[in-house]
């Protein structure tokens, strides 16, 4: 968690230098507000996050700009927060690329199984992904931070004890994740984490193809209790701000 605010502050000082008039989204008052949409349930890291940042760039602009933070798709949706900034509905977002299969062709690179060990080591090589190509897929939006989720785990409803077993059945997974299930012989289905939960209690998902977190964070560990070690794919995530504020 301290990596991932630590990444995240690396976008500060330029999201301040870049908002440092007053006609850019200033209050009546002065101050500089901007809006952050989010798209999991408020207790999961990439929200906590959010929090966390917001409260270290209020305090170290002294109450100069305000971030109103809105998770768990409160004012954009999953599919939409892309858009929604660069049509400035938000003036910030954290959204998946994967969400999207085909817009983020270079990032959704990185979701292929590269069995990275972890979430540091693969959050390093999709920043220097971006950084070096500069792929067009953000041309329309200023880049803050680059990070992935951790490398995904299988949990299951049911024991899974060879590739049989995996025949036909329904997981949640997506983008180049649902194919790399598929391939495997289960049943991908795409969904946000968000709709998860009542899935796995309708029995339309047997199981979640994920991050070790969501166990805790979304209590799938009481729908799934045979959890399978495979560090296949990890989700690619960005924080991006509208170019027009950013630049205003």
């Amino acid at each position: 968690m301290k990596n991932l605010i630590a990444v995240l502050l690396v976008g500060l000082g330029a999201v301040l230098s870049g908002c440092g008039r007053k006609d850019a989204g200033a209050a009546p008052d002065g101050t500089i507000v901007l809006n952050y949409a989010n798209f999991p349930p408020a207790a999961t890291f990439p929200c906590v996050q959010m929090e966390r940042w917001k409260t270290k760039v209020e305090t170290r602009t002294g109450g100069a700009v305000k971030v109103n933070t809105f998770p768990g798709g409160t004012l954009l949706g999953a599919k939409d927060i892309f858009d929604g900034v660069i049509a400035g509905t938000a003036d910030i977002g954290n959204f998946a690329m994967s969400y999207q299969p085909g817009r983020f062709p270079v990032s959704e690179a990185m979701d292929l199984p590269h069995f990275f060990p972890d979430a540091k080591s693969a959050s390093r090589i999709l920043a220097g992904l971006i950084e070096r190509f500069k792929p067009a897929e953000f041309e329309q939006v200023k880049v803050l931070a680059l990070f992935t989720c951790p490398p995904a785990l299988v949990m299951s409803a049911k024991e899974i004890k060879t590739l049989a077993d995996l025949k036909n059945l329904p997981l949640r997974s997506s983008g180049t994740g649902a194919e790399v299930m598929k391939r495997l012989g289960a049943a991908p289905v795409a969904m946000p984490q968000s709709d998860v939960p009542d899935a796995l209690q309708k029995g339309v998902v047997k199981g979640n193809v994920s991050s070790g977190e969501v166990l805790k964070d979304m209590n799938y560990a009481a729908y799934c209790p045979f959890v399978y070690k495979t560090d296949l794919c990890v989700i690619s995530f960005a924080v991006v701000m509208n170019k027009a504020k950013y630049e205003a």
